[in-house]
């Protein structure tokens, strides 16, 4: 509270005294004012200084909603809580429309007072004191959890803790609170891995029954496929390297439109890049079973070409194998004037049972956070990299989408193929030219790495992936770790360190949302 400033603006300032005389008491600041004109002077003269306006709707001269104008047309940072004498429509609106941080109905009481300048002025250090308080006494429960044998379910529901304690601390100024949870995440990450080390071949193999995940290979007929046998039209939107964090961080503006039905995570397969991971969920197939069945949808990392221009054939497959001959769309915005066509084109749209609508920028973004140096300051860590996520939805044409889809009766799916992390852990590895480019795992020939190091599988057909050559293990990088080569090593590990990217195994590549919404 200390130095809190309040600007009070009433014409009967007067018999006022004894409040003001009370917060004056509790060691707030108070400047009394008699008239909107006099008010917008103090402000003028103390810019920098007010940290609360308390305003009287009805006063002569400037009346209060004019002063209200003006004050948020100059000082718009400026927090104003209107005092009324009445409930009047139109003084609730301004104030859910924004321009009004609050209002009160006189008479007011010093508690009402005092509780709209915590509320307004304290709530922020109030909020993150009980989020510290709350994160350590659950520090000690998650970390008895991490003691315990989870499986992939449980897995599932700490990640989501994690992130919930990630979005909740990040606008804590408590150095040593964040300390305590990176080192918490850190651990997390490092015996998720070796779970998911010991249990993916498993998994893919099929050697377990029941017991396994829903994966890349079978998001699609789990999860999306049961709707398309109702009437709705269904729109499925696929954001490349979409965390889970950034759909909790975007998840409030997007129900400005939608409501959440579902706010599921699934496991990605390994390497968690499009090529591989979003061409298994298109094509409901592990890439070797691609790369055999459907050899004309399948490049080959030293092939030229996009590696994932066939999505939409490998969906038209996996429809017609489960048995849905249904009308679709496939459209992949790469740009915001194909965007802009799609949201004209939305009604044509809900005539196709189903609609799938790819978006790169979140792609694009990780790997623009490596090539320039603008955007790595913009996204320098992962509290940033959420931020400009969401002002890239905020006015993007897919918030236009969903806007548009807003009064349909359709179901509405976010999902994605994989996710990234930030790395900062350098990893030597050699190789001849035949090798991989990817910082996050490796395939080649003549390999030489510390196995203690990696997750290593030296039989690609283990993996289900394409073998490039007759020795040519698969090396992947886990938690936050990347490969460097010896050469110009140091210029490497500056270039890469603190960059976004994927490829490996970590809890935020591998755990991934798949988010079912409908129209309010």
């Amino acid at each position: 509270m200390d130095n809190i400033t309040i600007l009070w603006a009433d014409d009967e300032i007067d018999l006022l005294k004894p409040h003001i005389l009370f917060l004056k008491e509790k060691g707030y600041n108070v400047i009394p004012v008699m008239s909107g004109s006099e008010a917008l002077d103090e402000l003028e003269a103390h810019p920098n200084e007010v940290d609360l306006v308390f305003l009287d709707e009805n006063m002569p001269g400037i009346s209060g909603l004019d002063t209200l104008s003006q004050i948020k047309t100059r000082y718009p940072q400026v927090p104003v809580v209107m005092i009324t004498k009445s409930e009047e429509e139109h003084i609730m609106d301004e104030a859910l429309g924004g321009k009004i941080s609050d209002y009160l109905i006189k008479p007011v009481n010093p508690n009402q007072i005092l509780l709209a300048i915590k509320k307004h002025t304290d709530a922020r250090r109030l909020q993150n004191e009980r989020s510290t308080m709350t994160y350590q006494q659950q520090f000690r429960e998650i970390g008895m959890e991490l003691s315990g044998r989870l499986d992939h379910s449980e897995w599932i529901q700490l990640y989501r803790k994690l992130v919930y304690w990630d979005l909740e601390l990040a606008s804590s100024d408590d150095e040593n609170i964040h300390d305590i949870f990176i080192s918490q995440k850190a651990e997390a990450n490092q015996l998720f891995c070796k779970f998911y080390e010991n249990n993916y071949l498993d998994w893919i193999g099929g050697n377990v029954s029941d017991d396994k995940p829903t994966l890349s290979t079978t998001v699609l007929r789990e999860r999306l496929f049961p709707m398309l046998r109702d009437e709705r039209s269904t729109f499925l939107i696929v954001i490349d390297n979409f965390r889970y964090d950034q759909w909790k961080f975007l998840q409030p503006a997007i129900e400005q439109y939608l409501r959440t039905l579902e706010d599921g995570l699934y496991y990605s397969i390994i390497p968690t890049t499009t090529q591989f991971a979003r061409n298994a969920m298109f094509g409901g197939l592990m890439p070797s079973e691609i790369e055999r069945k459907y050899p004309q949808y399948w490049v080959n990392e030293d092939q030229e070409g996009f590696k994932n221009q066939y999505e939409n054939e490998l969906l038209d497959e996996n429809l017609r194998r489960n048995g849905l001959n249904i009308k679709h769309s496939y459209n992949k915005v790469l740009n915001a004037q194909y965007g802009r066509r799609l949201v004209d084109n939305v009604p044509n749209l809900l005539q196709n049972k189903l609609n799938v609508i790819i978006y790169n920028f979140v792609d694009m973004l990780s790997h623009a956070s490596t090539d320039s140096d603008i955007v790595r300051e913009l996204a320098a860590d992962e509290k940033a990299y959420r931020s400009v996520t969401l002002s890239w939805f905020e006015h993007s044409p897919l918030a236009e989408v969903f806007k548009a889809l807003s009064g349909k009766d359709v179901n509405i799916i976010i999902t994605t193929d994989h996710g990234s992390v930030r790395i900062n852990r350098p990893v030597r590895v050699k190789g001849d030219q035949s090798v991989s480019v990817n910082l996050r795992y490796k395939q080649g020939r003549l390999l030489d790495y510390n196995p203690k190091e990696v997750f290593e599988v030296k039989d690609p057909a283990k993996l289900f992936l394409p073998r490039r050559h007759v020795t040519s293990p698969y090396i992947f990088c886990h938690e936050n770790d990347y490969f460097v080569y010896p050469n110009n090593y140091n210029q490497y590990v500056q270039y890469y360190m603190n960059t976004f990217q994927h490829g490996g195994i970590s809890m935020e590549e591998v755990l991934i949302p798949f988010i079912v919404l409908r129209p309010r």
